[in-house]
């Protein structure tokens, strides 16, 4: 890994360390202490973009440690039984809320790289009275599981913080099972604009200056074997970038 990349990676963890501080210390970790909220309106990321109801199945700790970008549990179509892992669970809302809907059987994975998030989530899980929400530590370009493990991968708004993106895509495919799929919030590009464009319109913590392209995203997808591919807009969150919805599927003759 580059120098650059090694810097990006560090400006990305010690942001969101400094918000599940922020959380653990009584505070919240919107919009005003960190997380990709910090470079557009609160009403573009975070717990807003969850229904009340859902909201209400939470700690309260969960909620103000929401940093996405949307809502892939709404989109996932998790199933009871299902094996499901979230890619930069941070406070472990959307692990929480995956548990809920895959158990009693299911399991559902959460993976980060920061300590502090880590240790929010697995009291925010004990606190939601869900045994079946496990905790990971690692990075997203080398997931910790089996290949051919999980029958579901969600993710809100982290994989356009990674600084290795296609090996993010590598392991979608690898670790899901064959008909597995994926349904995954992130900030997205118009095909028109350019790297340097996107930079201009945000930071990389920010979730904005890292973004795919809706082009990039599908071609990413395809390329390492992917079927039915779909790149949705939900909301916009500057000039030319979106929220939305990514799906996929891995084939079962696979």
């Amino acid at each position: 890994m580059s120098t650059s990349k090694e810097t990006l990676r560090e400006e990305v963890r010690q942001r969101y360390a400094q918000s599940a501080r922020a959380v653990a210390e009584g505070g919240g970790c919107g919009c005003g202490s960190g997380g990709c909220c910090a470079d557009d309106e609160p009403a573009a990321f975070g717990d807003a973009l969850y229904s009340v109801e859902q909201r209400g199945e939470l700690p309260e700790a969960a909620t103000l440690a929401s940093l996405g970008c949307g809502n892939p549990t709404a989109v996932a179509e998790l199933r009871e039984g299902e094996v499901v892992l979230d890619l930069g669970s941070g406070g472990g809302i959307d692990v929480i809320l995956s548990a809920k809907r895959v158990a009693p059987t299911g399991v559902a994975f959460g993976l980060d790289m920061t300590d502090e998030m880590l240790a929010l989530a697995r009291e925010n899980a004990a606190a939601a009275g869900v045994p079946n929400a496990i905790f990971l530590k690692g990075v997203i370009e080398a997931v910790p599981l089996p290949a051919e493990s999980v029958d579901v991968v969600i993710s809100n708004c982290v994989v356009n913080l990674s600084v290795d993106k296609p090996a993010v895509l590598a392991e979608l495919a690898r670790v899901l099972k064959p008909g597995g799929r994926i349904g995954i919030s992130d900030v997205v590009a118009e095909d028109r604009l350019a790297p340097d464009e996107r930079a201009e319109r945000g930071s990389y913590v920010g979730c904005i200056a890292g973004a795919l392209s809706t082009s990039e995203y599908a071609t990413g997808l395809t390329d390492v074997g992917f079927e039915d591919v779909t790149v949705e807009f939900t909301h916009q969150v500057a000039d030319g970038m979106h929220g939305a919805i990514v799906k996929a599927r891995k084939p079962v003759d696979a």
